[in-house]
């Protein structure tokens, strides 16, 4: 019996989750003698934010047959992620990572040991068992197919069996420069799957970088030339920019960012972005809608010190949507 019902689940997520040893102190992490374990990763910070929302999510990944692979599936278990897509590898480690203590809302600098981990080695195997007759959602993220050339083909197969199977797919680029070869490699490889996807969910330099274009218009329309549906632009502390044709006929607009008080650690934001977005517009909400929560949840990550503990369940969720529309 897996969490929350036999029926396999409607959203799924995939990649590489690590576990993540945040220093307690300020300073050069070569001095820091502390550190207090959590849990980081995009895709499952995605996976986590909808499943606190009530969602039935499902997260597809490997970990190591090691202490730290047992901690992330226990982890993602007691936050109510389907976990029948998680295997165990025995051959390669879980991978992990040091977070710097930031200061003054500083992007924190952060160490990976990843390579050759388990989520490594993810291939089209993995894929083997899925149920894609009952998926209605699909996130996926630029990170994964920089891991290996056969996560790259596990990304390509999963976002050609959704779209096949009429699910929904959302894509955020999450660029991570030093894991490709080059960024023409990045560029072209992420553009293609960028192709597939339903909901668009890049940075502003994010987009430039992939695009060309320069304005949060010109990019979206890059990606709507490409087959997307909605591309939503992240703008930092400015909100976000919408630009799609969602609602039956295409509209543009910015939505203001929500005021934050003490920016604590900016990582996470585009993941809570990311729950927001999604999670408004599988609820049939609308377009405006849809960036105003994403800009709201993306306010809770950064004030808080791990990647995923702001983002809120419904009751919450709703709180702060009351408070934000009747303000």
């Amino acid at each position: 019996m897996h969490n929350r019902c036999s029926l396999a689940p409607k959203i799924l997520t995939f990649g590489e989750a690590m576990a993540m040893f945040v220093a307690d102190n300020p300073g050069d992490l070569s001095a820091i003698e502390s550190f207090h374990r959590r849990l980081a990763g995009a895709d499952n910070n995605v996976a986590i934010g909808l499943s606190r929302l009530g969602f039935h999510v499902g997260w597809l990944s490997r970990v190591g047959n090691d202490s730290l692979g047992r901690f992330i599936h226990q982890a993602l278990k007691a936050e109510g992620i389907d976990d029948r897509y998680i295997s165990t590898d025995k051959q390669h480690p879980t991978g992990l990572m040091f977070k710097e203590r930031a200061q003054g809302g500083a992007d924190p600098r952060v160490e990976y040991f990843r390579r050759g981990s388990a989520a490594s080695f993810l291939s089209l195997d993995d894929a083997s068992a899925i149920d894609f007759s009952s998926l209605t959602h699909l996130h996926a993220t630029g990170i994964t197919p920089a891991l290996s050339e056969s996560a790259c083909q596990l990304s390509h197969h999963l976002m050609e069996q959704a779209r096949a199977h009429g699910a929904t797919i959302s894509f955020d680029p999450n660029l991570r420069p030093s894991l490709w070869p080059s960024e023409s490699v990045m560029r072209s490889t992420l553009n293609e799957l960028v192709g597939r996807a339903d909901w668009v969910l890049p940075g502003l330099s994010e987009g430039q970088l992939l695009t060309g274009q320069k304005t949060p218009h010109d990019i979206a329309g890059y990606y709507l030339d490409q087959g997307a549906s909605a591309v939503i632009i992240k703008l930092g502390p400015e909100g976000s920019y919408y630009r799609g044709n969602l609602d039956g006929q295409e509209e543009s607009f910015t939505v203001a960012g929500c005021h934050v008080v003490e920016v604590v650690d900016t990582v996470g934001a585009g993941d809570g972005f990311a729950v927001g977005v999604i999670s408004a517009l599988l609820d049939g909400r609308t377009a405006r809608q849809a960036a105003q929560r994403g800009n709201l949840i993306g306010a809770q990550a950064i004030q808080v010190v791990g990647d995923m503990e702001g983002l809120p369940n419904r009751e919450r969720l709703q709180a702060l949507e009351t408070e934000l529309y009747s303000a």
